[in-house]
């Protein structure tokens, strides 16, 4: 999972990597839109894992990881004619964005329109992605036209579907309404999933806020987005103390989950995805997998080759195991079972592949 944060100058984007990552970049005013990337790979936090690794005492314990992208220099107007070179590709590589929007007041950092208006800032770089969007359909457009005048009714099925897609595209983004609002599916996109369109993907909207805050009354109404607020000053505070010093803390300021288990939870929702995992004396392993998704699919996740092979998936689930206690109890109690190619993967199996290449 690769979430870019993302959000105007001054509006806390690095503060934010910084709570997430543990990392310690320098944070302070900016005065232009610079382009910047910043990256971290982070374990996921969970609970399950710890539990299977005290359980099985493996030799190697492997949490998931997602990759935060902290990326400056995105400000209203960047993308007049489409987001160029290094910001679009950058953007499109992303599986989602947290978008960080300024609600905390602070007269050593000024708010680049001067005053701080969520509803206006989200607005802001919304229309930058549409714009974006737009941008590249009407140019795909153009190319498939071309291709029709110079082929007639030769066109391919393929081509002829995409023509459709792209004007309903077209047609959605004119409206200002991003295409994640269309309700596409998987299969759909599927065959346009290249053009990485940004307003497709997932978004968390990120509050940044501080003690002082009031309710802004800030409401997203999209498909594939929601709403998290959060004190990043204290967050990226409370990333760099011992366990021990940030629990007082938390408790201090009324801080009842740090932020980087709050936005990987709220992350997986908005993708779609969830945890299985693996387990053994050499392995306890977490995994992400998509929501629906079959035993093959998952085991195609693990190596390609246990999808290739794939017989049977002996299964059983982590909060029977925890439970009953141990893989003996399971069986007794018939919660241990061998699936098939069509059993679709929970959240919290705990899986081993058989398989034969």
């Amino acid at each position: 999972m690769r979430l870019g944060i993302i959000g105007l100058p001054n509006s806390g984007k690095t503060t934010i990597f910084n709570a997430l990552t543990r990392s310690n970049l320098p944070t302070g005013a900016a005065t232009s839109g610079q382009f910047e990337v910043h990256t971290a790979v982070v374990p996921v936090p969970d609970t399950r894992v710890d539990r299977l690794k005290a359980m099985y005492n493996p030799k190697k314990t492997t949490y998931t990881q997602v990759t935060y992208v902290d990326i400056g220099g995105l400000d209203k107007g960047i993308g007049e004619g489409g987001l160029k070179g290094q910001f679009r590709n950058e953007l499109a590589q992303l599986d989602g964005f947290l978008h960080v929007v300024r609600t905390f007041e602070d007269p050593n950092v000024p708010h680049p329109y001067d005053t701080n208006d969520a509803a206006r800032d989200v607005e802001a770089l919304d229309g930058e992605f549409l714009l974006s969007d737009l941008v590249m359909v009407e140019s795909r457009l153009e190319k498939l036209d071309a291709e029709i005048k110079r082929k007639g009714r030769t066109m391919e099925k393929a081509q002829l579907d995409e023509i459709e897609m792209m004007k309903r595209l077209k047609e959605a983004l004119e409206a200002s309404t991003p295409l994640r609002d269309l309700g596409l599916s998987d299969d759909e996109m599927k065959p346009y999933r290249g053009y990485g369109f940004l307003t497709l993907k997932p978004a968390l909207i990120v509050l940044n806020s501080n003690e002082n805050t009031k309710d802004t009354g800030f409401t997203y109404e999209h498909q594939n987005s929601s709403v998290v607020a959060l004190q990043g000053r204290i967050e990226a505070e409370l990333a760099q103390l011992e366990p021990d010093d940030a629990a007082i803390f938390m408790e201090e300021y009324g801080i009842t989950e740090l932020s980087a288990s709050k936005v990987i939870r709220l992350s997986y929702e908005l993708m779609n995805i969830h945890s299985f995992f693996t387990v053994g004396e050499d392995e306890v392993r977490a995994w992400s997998v998509r929501i629906g998704a079959t035993a093959p699919e998952a085991a195609g996740v693990i190596h390609s080759d246990l999808q290739k092979g794939f017989i049977r998936a002996e299964v059983f689930n982590y909060d029977d195991l925890i439970t009953l206690g141990s893989e003996a109890a399971l069986r007794t109690a018939g919660k241990f079972k061998l699936e098939g190619k069509e059993y679709v993967v929970k959240n919290g199996d705990i899986v081993h592949i058989r398989f034969n290449v």
